[in-house]
Formats: structure tokens, C-alpha cells, sequence
């Protein structure tokens, strides 16, 4: 009865989040900073959408690549916010969230032995995801001292023959960070130069503080070698819509769209009907505007608390995670969010849930309300009180 389960799933360890949570459930008076989800409800021009779609009895399938009406919406979108031109008809998917489009651009692209290069501290899924499609992830770490930014010297040293695609995810979740242009430029030259596929996850392109966010398939010579992956859940507190997409070339789109065909069949219709209204209405941008600007101020407040005692935090400038070094209480990562947990009743991640280059860290989201953060950081100086 032992090969019941497959080596590629058998293979991969439960995540590492998850765990926490469960534990944290079980406490009545837990203060969680490890949900990676907006705080907001969604906002209202949105819901109304919702709602006004079900009470006119849209409840059937759409189209499988999404509704036109939302197709052609992300793709004003994107040309407006970063000058990028897709077909609607050929070029955009909608699909179930964003984590639907990674694991549909994975089983696209990959034949078994392909290599995927994947930095980390990186989302969770994103090893997972290539391991069930039959690839090879390839981890390379990035470190405080870049700014958890990845590099393109560090990507071509880890090239081989069966290196197949890129996986990246900026802004960046667990780390906050966001890749500078120039950056972004330089490890474009390096996947033109190896012919690599690109999956770019752009889900908080919009959260952004005091910087530009760049989009990979808007750099030169980089939209036809680009799966961009994004959706609606976090820049618009949508989670529970499940709304997300993927845009690129209509050859790599056309078999993401065969295998969404038979195993999705397309995303929820409601979700699609209020994704309309939060790409084009000017409500809407109103009340994404307030949340930004709201995380920023959060973000202030965190990143200074964690630095005041004793957890030496970079500034994250993007998403709404803080990662700060849990070095100075002299615990690794794990030790500290489990002695947090169970004697202040705060939740954190410990970093090494997302992978190399985690290790020492935890991930402490501010997607969460003020005077709860306040209080947090009240328990965490506490904590590091009796222990740092």
C-alpha cells in the first residue's frame, strides 16, 4: 500500500503556514500577523456588482477564458498602467485566482526533468507548483544585503541545460521587496540571452510604497517570452472572489487554456462580473487608493516597532509583509514563532516556511488594524524582553 500516493506529491512536505494557523486557531486570543490577506472588505462599487449579477440570475458558466467583458478590462488595465498590449481574445485568461494560473503555466511549459530556477524567500506554492507539474526547482537564495532581491549573476550561475523557465514573484511575498528597474533589466538580458520563459507573479503590483513597480513583459523584447500572472485578490481585497489571470503569448496561453478547460472548466461568474468594476470603475480606484494608503502607514509603524526592539527589519516597499531578523533573540526561527505563539499569543510565519535565505527570519503581515499591530508589538518587545 506504499505507493498509493505519487513521488511528485508525496514529495512535497505540507505547507509550512498552514501549520501555524492551525495551531493559532485553537487560541481565542490570538494576534495573527501571518494571514497574507487585506483586512479590508471589499469595497463597495465591487460587491454591488456581485450582488446585482446574482439577483439578475447570472449563475451559468462563462466563456472558458473568462468573460470578454473582463478580459478586455485587464488588458486596458495593464496598457494603462504600464504601456503593455495584450489581445483579449488570444493573450488572457481568467482563471481561479492567481495560484489556478501558476499551476496552469506550470503544466503548460514543463516536460518531466525540466528546471525551473526559483528564488526564494519565495511564496509557498511556487517549489510546489513546479514539483507537481514533473519539474525541477532550482532554489537560489536572496539576502538582506540586495534587499532580497535576486540577481541576474546569481540566475546564470544556476543555468543548465535542462533550465526551462524563471519563476518570480516582485512585489514580494514574504520579504516586501520590489525589484528596482535596473535590476529588472539586467535579468531580462539574461533570459533573452537563454532563451528562458518567464513567469512573473504580479499579484501586488499595486502595493507599492515610494517606488515603481516594473512589469516584466513591458521591458523590451520581454512580452513574448512572459507569462505575467495576476489578479484581483489582494490590490482590491478579493480574496474570496477568486479572480485571477494570465496574460502572454497566445501559443503558451492556448495551452493554458486547454488543460484550465478540463480541469477548471472557468473562474466564478459573479467574481467575474465584479472583477469588471474593480478594473474600471473610478470608485473603485478610490477605495484602492485608501487601502494603499493605509498599508503604507502600517508599514511605517511596523517596520519601526520591529527595529525598536531588537528585530532588525529591512524596508519593505511593497505587498504587506514585514520580514524582520529574529537573530537577536537568539532562537532560530521556528523557536521564536512557536515561543511567541504559545506566550504572547501573536502569530508570525517563520521564514523558513518560503525557502532559502528564510531561515532567521519571520514574516509579520500589516495587513492588519492598527491598534492591532500596536498591540503586537507591545507583546514582541515583551517576548524579546525575557529573551533577546
Amino acid at each position: 500500500m506504499s505507493d498509493r500516493i505519487s513521488q511528485r506529491v508525496a514529495s512535497v512536505p505540507p505547507s509550512g503556514i498552514r501549520r501555524f494557523f492551525d495551531i493559532a486557531a485553537t487560541m481565542p486570543d490570538v494576534i495573527s500577523l501571518g494571514i497574507g490577506e487585506p483586512d479590508f472588505v471589499t469595497p463597495d462599487a465591487i460587491r454591488n456588482a456581485g450582488v446585482a449579477s446574482l439577483q439578475r440570475g447570472e449563475t451559468r458558466y462563462t466563456s472558458n477564458s473568462g468573460t470578454i467583458e473582463l478580459r478586455r478590462a485587464v488588458a486596458a488595465k495593464l496598457a494603462a498602467l504600464y504601456g503593455v498590449s495584450y489581445d483579449p481574445e488570444t493573450e488572457l485568461l481568467i482563471t481561479v485566482g492567481v495560484s489556478e494560473a501558476l499551476y496552469l503555466a506550470m503544466t503548460a511549459i514543463l516536460d518531466p526533468g525540466d528546471e525551473v530556477i526559483v528564488p526564494q524567500p519565495c511564496f509557498v506554492a511556487y517549489t510546489a507548483e513546479v514539483t507537481f507539474a514533473g519539474g525541477v526547482p532550482v532554489p537560489i537564495p536572496t539576502y538582506v544585503e540586495t534587499q532580497f532581491q535576486v540577481t541576474a549573476q546569481q540566475i546564470e550561475a544556476a543555468i543548465t541545460p535542462r533550465t526551462k523557465a524563471l519563476l518570480i514573484g516582485y512585489p514580494n511575498n514574504p520579504t516586501g521587496a520590489v525589484m528596482s528597474h535596473e535590476r529588472m533589466v539586467e535579468i531580462a538580458a539574461v533570459a533573452q540571452k537563454h532563451d528562458l520563459i518567464v513567469l512573473s507573479d504580479e499579484i501586488y503590483d499595486r502595493l507599492v510604497y515610494g517606488v515603481q513597480h516594473t512589469c516584466v513583459p513591458a521591458l523590451p523584447g520581454m512580452k513574448e517570452r512572459t507569462i505575467l500572472l495576476g489578479g484581483l485578490s489582494k490590490n482590491y481585497a478579493m480574496t474570496g472572489w477568486r479572480i485571477g489571470y494570465a496574460a502572454g503569448p497566445a501559443d503558451l496561453l492556448a495551452a493554458m487554456r486547454k488543460v484550465h478547460q478540463f480541469t477548471i472548466m472557468s473562474a466564478p461568474t459573479t467574481g467575474q462580473v465584479a472583477g469588471v468594476v474593480a478594473l474600471s470603475d473610478p470608485a473603485a480606484e478610490d477605495a484602492v487608493q485608501a487601502m494603499i494608503a493605509s498599508y503604507d502607514r502600517r508599514r511605517r509603524l511596523i517596520v519601526k516597532g520591529l527595529n525598536e526592539i531588537g528585530l532588525d527589519c529591512f524596508e519593505p516597499q511593497g505587498a504587506f509583509y514585514a520580514f524582520p531578523s529574529v537573530q537577536k533573540s537568539g532562537m532560530s526561527d521556528e523557536e521564536f514563532a512557536n515561543g511567541l505563539l504559545q506566550e504572547e499569543h501573536v502569530a508570525v510565519v517563520p521564514g523558513n516556511a518560503f525557502g532559502v535565505g528564510g531561515d532567521g527570519y519571520v514574516r509579520c503581515s500589516y495587513a492588519t488594524a492598527t491598534e492591532k499591530l500596536e498591540q503586537a508589538l507591545e507583546k514582541m518587545y515583551r517576548f524579546m524582553r525575557r529573551h533577546g
